[in-house]
């Protein structure tokens, strides 16, 4: 569907009051056209609605206009600059974005999420939700592991157990 339709059927869900409604669309806007400022402030918009401030923050994070309020929850609920960088979801280099003031954010959350993770980032290999602290993903993946090949070690002694059954 094209993008004028949609959001002409986000403005009629809102006008409804299918708020909800209206906010899947333009999230879903928002994640095949990621750079359109617009969008986001239009999202942003639904979010005060509910009044969710982070995620308010979350989506007008790029605008010079932005409230004060609404950034700080954004970052105190994202903390971390991949946090950040990931909730952000932009796609492209910073140079798409249409204003100076948008370019200069996300090439600081960029910056900063490359300081964190070690390696330089861009925004289309933008780092996984995974932690990175690798002491405690391999004792969590060690702990999965075994307890797969219990469970499996289980299932062949009772698959065992009855084979035997049968024939006795």
């Amino acid at each position: 569907m094209p993008l004028r339709d949609t959001l002409a059927r986000a403005d009629a869900d809102l006008a409804a009051g299918r708020v909800p409604v209206a906010r899947q669309r333009l999230r879903g806007l928002v994640s095949s056209f990621p750079n359109d400022l617009m969008l986001r402030r239009r999202l942003a918009e639904v979010y005060r609605l509910y009044g969710e401030p982070a995620e308010a923050g979350r989506w007008m994070y790029l605008e010079q206009d932005r409230d004060p309020g609404e950034t700080s929850a954004f970052e105190a609920r994202y903390r971390t600059a991949p946090q950040r960088m990931r909730a952000l979801a932009w796609r492209g280099p910073e140079s798409l974005a249409p204003s100076a003031f948008a370019r200069e954010q996300l090439a600081a959350v960029r910056a900063a999420c490359s300081d964190a993770m070690g390696h330089p980032v861009d925004w289309d290999t933008m780092p996984s939700g995974r932690s990175t602290d690798t002491k405690g993903s391999a004792l969590t993946d060690f702990l999965a592991g075994a307890g797969c090949l219990v469970a499996v070690l289980a299932f062949l002694a009772i698959w065992l157990n009855g084979l035997a059954a049968l024939f006795d």
